[in-house]
């Protein structure tokens, strides 16, 4: 573990080795520079650096290396659980690195490290080209990527990873080193779904999929009475979805009642939304067994820009808002907890619910075992969220999460998304991992990084 905390000296010395900006306790940019995207971390790291190339990268880390400091890595400080922020250390910020390159001809997208979703998604569209990534524009390519990539394409595009051809990473030991399926393979495979562990990415090169950029979506909101018909709907639906059909289930409560017809505001409700990347010729045809169930309460249908839908939700889902993720995979979600997860939303705070994700589609036809990340054969993606404001409430967000984590537990196979977790420690890396997988990382980690130097992450400690 780090024995000190930066020191004056040690911020002069970064300030005389970097090209990039240095950000210290007492600038004035300070407090706006550590601030994370989750309200509920509030950390004061010792100092902040932007690297301007990648030999600033390789200098800030040998310099936190030597000063035995914690270091951690941040792009876009979307982390639930705060990795990408220290009390005392050092942060490396890649914000200092941004920027993408379209080669429309190769179809392929260098992305420098500190690049964010948005700028990928402007980039590939200019040329009617797509990367499947996340759902909020400010996420940082870096974090989404390296924990596996869900968004609203991957049924027909595959997980953000699948679409990875190569990244640049600077080691634990200094090295720049390029990683591929041809130059150091079993990095690259560690690196798709475990790669915080591994080193800091400066660079990632995708292949990018011809897309017109139009989403066909639809919400439809029933009453919660209506669970278990429009579950057995979604349930049995999916093994057949389309794979250019995203479906998403999600149960809660009808909060805040201003927005909600009468009949079902502030009462148990069941929402059901998809979009479609195909044709829009296809999607009545493609959504006909989403629709043959209970009549909903609302419907909203519409075909939107993609990069419209893409930034939708950015500003509700701005930096500062508090928030927990717990997500675990499934086969199944057996209806005795369907009706319990209904019981439990009449007691969800504002802002909490309950989802399940139909994965399938492109995301299964790459070998669970061809890469690190782990889940990518079950059917279900669940999750529960909580988002609010006041401080007030954090425990009964907390303890409702947990619950509702509960309720379907009997139904969980191995596997969790990176990106979907907020709990840490090393029940939850063996969760994510499982066994198998768990222990070839920490091989690999004992290879790469054997003084654990990248550990602000799920940690995956060298072998012994």
């Amino acid at each position: 573990m780090p024995s000190r905390t930066i020191r004056p000296a040690d911020i002069s010395r970064l300030r005389e080795a970097l090209n990039g900006a240095v950000i210290a306790p007492d600038d004035a940019g300070y407090d706006e520079a550590r601030r994370a995207w989750n309200g509920l971390i509030d950390r004061r790291p010792g100092v902040m650096v932007r690297p301007a190339d990648v030999d600033d990268v390789a200098t800030a880390l040998r310099l936190g290396r030597e000063w035995d400091v914690e270091i951690a890595l941040r792009s876009g400080a979307h982390s639930p659980t705060g990795h990408s922020s220290t009390v005392g250390g050092l942060v490396i910020d890649m914000a200092g690195m941004r920027g993408v390159a379209v080669d429309a001809e190769r179809r392929t997208a260098r992305v420098n490290g500190g690049a964010l979703l948005g700028e990928l998604d402007v980039a590939a569209q200019a040329h009617g080209l797509v990367c499947p990534v996340g759902v909020i524009g400010h996420t940082g390519v870096a974090g989404l990527t390296l924990g596996g990539g869900v968004g609203r394409l991957q049924r027909q595009f595959g997980l953000t990873i699948d679409n990875l051809r190569a990244v640049e990473l600077v080691t634990a030991d200094g090295r720049v080193v390029r990683a591929s399926e041809n130059e150091e393979p079993d990095l690259f495979w560690a690196i798709r779904g475990a790669g915080a562990n591994f080193g800091i990415v400066t660079a990632f090169e995708f292949e990018l999929q011809p897309f017109a950029g139009v989403l066909h979506r639809g919400i439809r909101i029933y009453r919660g009475s209506d669970a278990q018909a429009v579950w057995t709907a979604v349930r049995d639906f999916a093994p057949s979805m389309p794979s250019a059909l995203t479906c998403i289930m999600a149960i809660g409560r009808a909060e805040p009642i201003d927005e909600y017809p009468e009949s079902i505001a502030g009462q148990p409700i069941v929402v059901v939304g998809y979009s479609h990347c195909g044709n829009a010729a296809d999607v009545e045809r493609d959504t006909a067994a989403l629709r043959a169930g209970p009549k909903p309460v609302v419907v909203n249908e519409a075909s939107l820009p993609y990069l419209d839908v893409q930034t939708a939700h950015d500003l509700a889902m701005g930096f500062g808002h508090r928030s927990i993720i717990e997500s675990a995979y499934a086969n199944d979600v057996a209806p005795s907890a369907i009706d319990a997860l209904l019981d439990h939303a009449a007691t969800a705070p504002d802002g909490a619910s309950f989802s399940i994700t139909v994965q399938g589609g492109a995301i299964a036809r790459v070998a669970d075992d061809a890469m690190a990340y782990t889940g990518r054969d079950a059917a279900f993606d669940l999750s529960a969220d909580g988002s609010w404001d006041d401080p007030s409430l954090d425990t009964a967000n907390s303890v409702w999460i947990d619950r509702a984590l509960e309720i379907v537990a009997p139904d969980l196979t191995i596997g969790r998304y990176v990106n979907g977790c907020t709990r840490d420690g090393a029940e939850q890396v063996r969760a994510i991992y499982g066994d198998a997988k768990l222990a070839r990382l920490q091989a690999l980690k004992r290879t790469w990084d054997p003084d654990n130097v990248f550990r602000r992450n799920f940690n995956i400690e060298p072998q012994s």
